[in-house]
C-alpha cells in the first residue's frame, strides 16, 4: 500500500512538473512572439487583415526588435491602405535588420506606387548591390526607370536582365508589355501581355492588364472577355469587377455599371474593397448624395472598418454635416488620441466650420509627429490658402507633391494658386501633372490651354481647350476659355459664339455674359452690350452677378453712378457673399463723394465676410481720406493678421505709421517688403520714398517719387511729396515747379501751404 501511495505521489509530482514545464514554455518570450507571428500569418492568408495586424502588434509588444513582425505588420498596413503606418513599419524592419531584402523590396514597390522616387531609389541601390540575382529587383528597377527618368530604354534593359535570370516569369513579361504601351509599340505590347497571361493564366493582374490594353485600344468586347476571365479565375477578388465596371463607364453605360456593382458587392460581405465598391463608384462620379446614403448603410453594417469610417466621415464633412462628422471622429480620437488620420479629419472639420487658425494648429501638430505626412501638408496648404497666405499655401502644397507626387488634388490647388498669381509657367507645369495623372479629366487640358493663351501660343491653346471640351462637352468654363482665346486672336464673332455656348450650358454664367459684353464693347457697341445684359437680368432677376455686371456698364459706359449704385445694392441684397458687388457698391458711393456711405458699406461687408482682406484695405483707404489715421491703422493691421504677407496692407500701414509719427524704422522695413513684392506699383514707390524722406535720405526719396509721378502724373500726393524732397535737398527750381503743379491740382490745400513753406525755407537758407 505504501508503495502504491508513493507511486501516486510520484505521478502527482510528475504531473506538476509537466504543468510547470508547459507554463514555463508559455512564458518564454521567443515562443510567445512566434505564436503571435504564426497566428497573424494565418489571419493574413485568410484576408482578415485587421485581426492579423493585432497579432503582429502583440508579437512586437513581446519583442520590440522582432524584425519579422514589423515586416508582416508593414505588409498588413499596405493591405489596409494605412500608408503612413506601412511606411513606418518598413523603416522599423530595415533599421532592426538592414539585410532584410524582402522588406526593402516591398518598401521600394510601395514608394514607387506613390511616385516617391527618391526614397525608392535608396532601397533599389541597396538591392541591386546586394541582390544582383533577384529577378524581382529588376522589375522594381524598371518601374523606377520608367517613372522617375521617363527612360523606356533603361526600363527595357532592366527587364531584359530580369528575364535572363528567370525566363518564365509572368510579371516580367507583364512589365515589358506596359513599357511597350508607354512607347506606343502596340503589337509588341499585346504579344508580351498575352505571354504574361499564358505563363500565369490565373494571375488576376496579368489578365486585367491585358483587358486594360484592349480597353485603351477601343477593343471593348475583348476587354470584357478578359475581365470576365479574371472574375472567373478569382471570384473572391473584387478588383476584376471594378475593372469591368470601369469598362461599362468607358462605353457610356453608367446605369449598367451601377447595377453590376450593386449586385457584385453582395458577393463580398467580409471584404472591405468589395462591399465598398458601390459607394466608391458614387464618390468617383461625384454623386455625393448617393455616396453618403451608401456609406451610411455601410457604417451601420461595418462600423469598425477604418476604410468605411474614414470615407463616411469625409462625406459628412463634404455635405457640411459637421456635427455628425465630429461626433464620429471624436469617438476615434477618444479611443486612439494619436490617430493621425483622425487628427487630419479634425482639422478638415475645423476648416469647414471657419476655424482656419485652429485647423492650421492641428495640422502642424500632426506634422510634428509625422513630418512626411503628405495629406497633412496638403490640408495645411488648403488652410493657409483660406487664410489668404498663398506663399505658405504653396510651400505646403509643394511638400505634399514632393512626398506624394501622384496627389492630384494638391496639383489642382497649385494650379489655382498659379491662376491667382497669373503665373502661366507654373499653371502649365501643374496642368501637365494633372493630365499625366488623370488623362481622362478635363480640367488639366483646360488649364494648359489657359496658360498658352497668356503665352500667346494660340494654336497650342486651341488644341488643349478642344481636348478639354471633348472630355467634358458640358463644361461651361471650357467655352469661356475658348471665347477668351478668340478675343485674344481678334476673332470677335467666333468669341461671341463661344460665350453664347457658355450661356446655353449655364444660363446663370456671369463669366459667359461678361464675355458677351466684352465682345460688344470691343466692337464699339456699348448699347448692344447694355441691352444684352439687361435682357439676361430680366430673365434671371435673382442672379447677383448679372446685377453687378449691369452696374459696371452703367458706371463705365453711361457714367450713371446712381443707376450703378442701385444695381450693386441689388446684387449685394441677393448675395451677401458677392465680394465684387460689395466692393463696387462702396466704390460707387465713394465716387459720389459719400465717404460715410462707402465706409459703412465696407465695414458691413467685412462683418459678412470676415476673412476677406479687401474690405479692410478699402475701409482703411476711406479712413485715410478722412485723415482718421488711427482707424486706418486698425484696418490695415486686421488685414495683415489675416494675410501676413499681403504687400498692399504692409504698404498702407507703413504710410499711416509715417503720417502718425510712428516708428520710422519699422515703417521703412514694411515699405521695403511691400516694394519687393510690388516693384511696379507707384504707391509702393511713393511709400518707400516717404520712408526715405523721414529718414532724411532725400536723394533716394526723390528717385522713388519721380518714378511714382511718372506713372501717375496727375496724383497730387505724389507731386507734393516730390516737391518736399526737392526742397529738403536744396533743389529750389524743381521744388518751385512742383509747387506750381500741386497748386493747380489742389488749390488752397494744406499740402500747398506746407510745400510753399518748404520752398520759402530754401530761400531763407540761401
Amino acid at each position: 500500500m505504501r508503495q502504491v501511495k508513493g507511486s501516486r505521489i510520484w505521478y502527482a509530482v510528475a504531473a506538476l512538473c509537466v504543468v510547470a514545464l508547459l507554463a514555463g514554455c508559455s512564458r518564454d518570450p521567443s515562443v510567445r512572439k512566434q505564436k503571435y507571428l504564426e497566428s497573424g500569418e494565418r489571419y493574413y492568408d485568410k484576408g482578415q487583415y485587421r485581426e492579423a495586424a493585432i497579432q503582429f502588434q502583440n508579437a512586437i509588444q513581446v519583442d520590440s526588435k522582432f524584425a519579422e513582425a514589423h515586416y508582416r505588420l508593414a505588409k498588413t498596413a499596405v493591405k489596409l491602405e494605412q500608408w503612413p503606418g506601412a511606411s513606418q513599419e518598413f523603416r522599423n524592419t530595415i533599421q532592426i535588420d538592414p539585410n532584410h531584402a524582402a522588406a526593402r523590396l516591398d518598401f521600394a514597390r510601395m514608394l514607387l506606387s506613390f511616385h516617391a522616387y527618391g526614397p525608392a531609389k535608396e532601397q533599389l541601390d541597396w538591392l541591386t548591390k546586394n541582390q544582383p540575382n533577384n529577378a524581382d529587383v529588376y522589375l522594381a528597377l524598371a518601374e523606377y526607370q520608367e517613372g522617375a527618368n521617363k527612360d523606356l530604354a533603361g526600363a527595357m534593359a532592366a527587364l531584359e536582365k530580369g528575364l535572363k535570370l528567370d525566363p518564365n516569369k509572368s510579371e516580367t513579361y507583364l512589365s515589358l508589355g506596359i513599357v511597350h504601351v508607354q512607347g506606343q509599340q502596340w503589337a509588341e505590347a499585346e504579344t508580351d501581355l498575352k505571354k504574361a497571361v499564358e505563363l500565369a493564366p490565373k494571375s488576376v493582374e496579368a489578365v486585367v492588364t491585358l483587358g486594360n490594353f484592349y480597353q485603351t485600344r477601343g477593343r471593348f468586347p475583348e476587354a470584357e472577355q478578359a475581365y470576365r476571365q479574371a472574375i472567373q479565375a478569382a471570384p473572391k477578388d473584387p478588383d476584376p469587377r471594378l475593372s469591368l465596371a470601369g469598362l461599362f463607364m468607358a462605353e457610356n453605360k453608367p446605369t449598367e455599371a451601377e447595377e453590376f456593382l450593386r449586385q457584385s458587392k453582395k458577393d463580398f460581405p467580409d471584404n472591405s474593397t468589395g462591399y465598398c465598391m458601390l459607394g466608391n463608384f458614387y464618390i468617383a462620379g461625384n454623386q455625393i448624395d448617393k455616396a453618403l446614403t451608401e456609406y451610411a448603410s455601410l457604417y451601420r453594417d461595418h462600423g469598425n472598418d477604418p476604410a468605411v469610417r474614414k470615407n463616411y466621415i469625409q462625406l459628412l464633412i463634404l455635405k457640411d454635416r459637421l456635427d455628425e462628422a465630429q461626433k464620429l471622429n471624436d469617438e476615434v480620437l477618444k479611443s486612439q488620441p494619436s490617430d493621425l488620420e483622425a487628427q487630419i479629419y479634425k482639422a478638415q472639420i475645423q476648416m469647414h466650420a471657419g476655424k482656419t487658425n485652429d485647423a492650421a494648429d492641428t495640422l502642424e501638430n500632426v506634422l510634428k509627429n509625422d513630418p512626411d505626412n503628405a495629406i497633412a501638408h496638403y490640408q495645411l496648404g488648403m488652410a493657409f490658402g483660406q487664410m489668404g497666405n498663398n506663399n505658405r499655401a504653396e510651400a505646403e502644397l509643394r511638400d505634399a507633391v514632393r512626398l506624394q507626387p501622384a496627389m492630384v488634388e494638391a496639383h489642382r490647388a497649385l494650379a489655382e494658386i498659379a491662376i491667382q498669381q497669373k503665373d502661366a509657367t507654373m499653371l502649365a507645369q501643374e496642368a501637365d501633372q494633372i493630365m499625366a495623372l488623370q488623362p481622362a479629366a478635363a480640367d488639366g487640358y483646360l488649364w494648359r490651354g489657359m496658360a498658352e493663351i497668356v503665352r500667346k501660343q494660340f494654336s497650342t491653346a486651341e488644341h488643349y481647350i478642344s481636348q478639354s471640351i471633348e472630355k467634358d462637352p458640358k463644361n461651361p468654363e471650357a467655352y469661356i476659355q475658348l471665347g477668351n482665346l478668340r478675343v485674344a486672336e481678334g476673332q470677335l464673332g467666333e468669341a461671341l459664339k463661344s460665350y453664347l455656348q457658355t450661356l446655353e450650358q449655364d444660363p446663370n454664367s456671369t463669366d459667359g455674359l461678361a464675355g458677351m459684353a466684352t465682345v460688344y464693347l470691343a466692337q464699339k457697341q456699348p448699347d448692344k452690350a447694355l441691352a444684352a445684359v439687361r435682357e439676361h437680368v430680366a430673365s434671371n432677376p435673382n442672379n447677383s452677378g448679372f446685377h453687378d455686371l449691369l452696374g459696371d456698364l452703367l458706371r463705365d459706359q453711361k457714367k450713371d453712378l446712381a443707376g450703378a449704385e442701385a444695381e450693386y445694392k441689388r446684387a449685394v441684397d441677393l448675395n451677401k457673399n458677392n465680394v465684387d458687388a460689395q466692393i463696387n457698391l462702396g466704390k460707387a458711393r465713394k465716387l459720389r463723394g459719400d465717404l460715410d456711405g462707402a465706409l459703412q458699406t465696407f465695414l458691413a461687408a467685412s462683418h459678412a465676410n470676415p476673412k476677406e482682406v479687401s474690405f479692410y484695405l478699402l475701409a482703411g483707404n476711406v479712413y485715410e481720406n478722412k485723415e482718421d489715421w488711427e482707424h486706418a491703422k486698425q484696418m490695415y493691421q486686421e488685414a495683415l493678421r489675416l494675410e501676413p504677407e499681403n504687400p498692399i496692407a504692409s504698404n498702407d500701414l507703413a504710410y499711416v505709421m509715417l503720417q502718425q509719427g510712428g516708428n520710422v524704422d519699422v515703417a521703412f522695413t514694411m515699405a521695403q517688403n511691400a516694394r519687393r513684392q510690388l516693384p511696379d506699383n507707384p504707391d509702393s514707390a511713393d511709400t518707400l520714398g516717404w520712408a526715405f524722406y523721414h529718414k532724411h535720405v532725400y536723394a533716394s526719396a526723390i528717385g522713388l517719387f519721380q518714378e511714382a509721378v511718372k506713372k501717375e502724373p496727375d496724383n497730387a500726393v505724389f507731386n507734393y511729396h516730390l516737391g518736399l524732397a526737392y526742397a529738403k535737398n536744396g533743389q529750389a527750381a524743381l521744388a518751385r515747379q512742383q509747387l506750381e503743379r500741386v497748386s493747380k491740382m489742389k488749390p488752397n490745400s494744406s499740402e500747398v501751404e506746407e510745400l510753399r513753406r518748404a520752398v520759402a525755407q530754401i530761400k531763407a537758407q540761401s
